[in-house]
């Protein structure tokens, strides 16, 4: 994900009862959400009715992610030893496309540079008719991180980043999630004759971004045409986090990550030496005059009763020496809401508090906003359908209803072209706590490896159900 942690607010929490508070949020008339939330029931009565009596009896996914076990604990341990940075996937592509060929699939490669792609085709409806297509995403690329965790596979990777040699490890579990699709597509291809419906299998680089003055991601699979012959009725994604006990699942409906975009602010002064700051204009002095008034968006000017918000600076740069007052301070930093309007709102606030709060010193500034990924939100029908499974697989104690997560992720451009759900799936082993267990994207990030066999079976899970009779 594209955040230094997933958000430690994964513990529970109630969630609205309703979608319906969201709906004015992002810009979506009553009328058209109603017509959706019909259009999504319409979906989920499809997939689960008029179906053949072939389709009756459900396969056991305990027993399917069982016998894939080992193998995706080969997959992941590889993928963690070779691990590879965002748009240059091309390692992982290749066994990804190897294993999905042997399986006997469609299989496209080459989408978002190193994307794979491969189609299940499964059973019909009764009469004949085609039945529903649903998607599964996985991400695979890893981060500009030196590991510290004292495993055999521990990745001993460099690359190129940014000009610098990095140590290059996966930090956010993207080995997990590749290895775990390829055995939920393993297991579906076993029972293909069950499936009332066909299945798409996303393999999707660059979730952590592409490099710059590169496109990459999901954005651009989609820019591609990944759903151009064939939108999908649903699409399922899930994510590992440290931030919950190993084999617990966390899911919420609605709105259930942030949006993220980020920003420059380029404060010019007049360059003079530092014993003579009236020959000159200090750009420090104003770019600490930003920094301050822009925390009040946030605490005094948007409604945090709608949706949290967040506004963080992560760099200031400027000045070489001490006694020079520079020409030029560069301010970056992130903005991260759940609700569209707040979203545009706050990226108005900010400009014009960088511009006033210069003028005042006689300084200027100019603003950048780089717009990352949208909300990700959950569609309420399929999250309240797909709830009992996954308290099937973990059991009800397993199962909770996270916080929001102020992380990003660009599985939400999926999930704005069809209902889409996200879930996560606690990695931390039994013996450490949660809450002080080393984040994603941390070089001590651990992932306790019999959670995957859990994700298995719950992806698996989701899709026999999503693609069965009733």
């Amino acid at each position: 994900m594209t955040v230094s942690s997933v958000s430690r607010a994964l513990s529970t929490s109630s969630v609205a009862t309703s979608f319906a508070p969201y709906v004015s949020s992002f810009g979506v008339s009553t009328s058209r959400f109603t017509k959706s939330l019909l259009a999504s029931a319409l979906t989920l009565s499809l997939l689960g009715a008029g179906l053949s009596s072939a389709y009756a009896a459900q396969p056991d996914a305990a027993k399917l992610a069982a016998g894939v076990e080992q193998k995706v604990l080969d997959w992941r341990r590889d993928f963690h030893q070779h691990p590879e940075l965002s748009n240059r996937e091309f390692r992982t592509s290749k066994i990804i496309e190897k294993h999905l060929k042997s399986l006997g699939l469609e299989v496209q490669t080459g989408i978002a540079h190193t994307g794979v792609v491969a189609i299940l085709k499964g059973g019909k409806l009764k009469g004949g008719k085609p039945g529903p297509l649903i998607a599964i995403r996985a991400d695979m690329d890893a981060l500009p991180v030196t590991e510290v965790v004292d495993v055999p596979f521990a990745s001993k990777a460099t690359d190129t980043y940014r000009g610098q040699t990095v140590g290059v490890m996966h930090a956010c579990g993207h080995d997990t999630h590749v290895a775990m699709l390829m055995g939920v597509a393993e297991n579906l291809v076993k029972v293909k004759d069950s499936l009332a419906g066909d299945v798409m299998f996303i393999f999707q680089p660059a979730e952590e971004g592409a490099p710059d003055g590169e496109e990459g991601g999901a954005e651009l699979m989609l820019k591609q045409g990944l759903f151009a012959k064939r939108k999908p009725d649903q699409v399922f994604g899930m994510h590992v986090t440290s931030s919950m006990p190993s084999g617990m699942i966390g899911v919420r409906s609605g709105p259930a990550m942030a949006s993220e975009d980020s920003f420059t602010i380029k404060v010019k002064g007049r360059q003079t030496h530092g014993s003579r700051p009236w020959n000159g204009v200090d750009p420090i002095v104003a770019a600490a005059q930003i920094i301050t008034n822009v925390q009040t968006i946030v605490s005094r000017q948007v409604d945090i009763t709608k949706a949290p918000a967040v506004v963080s600076f992560g760099a200031v740069n400027g000045g070489i020496r001490s006694n020079i007052i520079p020409d030029e301070v560069e301010l970056i930093g992130t903005i991260r809401t759940f609700d569209q309007p707040m979203r545009a709102d706050i990226k108005v606030r900010l400009a014009e508090i960088a511009e006033l709060s210069a003028k005042t010193l006689g300084a200027t500034a100019t603003t950048e906003i780089h717009q990352g990924y949208p909300v990700v939100v959950n569609n309420p029908e399929l999250v309240a359908s797909m709830r009992p499974v996954l308290a099937s697989v973990v059991g009800d104690k397993m199962l909770i209803e996270p916080g929001l997560i102020t992380g990003a992720e660009d599985f939400s451009f999926y999930a704005l072209e069809s209902p889409g759900m996200f879930f996560f799936l606690g990695v931390t082993p039994k013996g450490t706590d949660p809450e002080t267990a080393a984040s994603n994207h941390s070089p001590a990030f651990y992932v306790d490896e019999s959670a995957l066999k859990v994700g298995v079976e719950a992806m698996t899970k989701v899709a026999l159900t999503a693609l069965k009779a009733q």
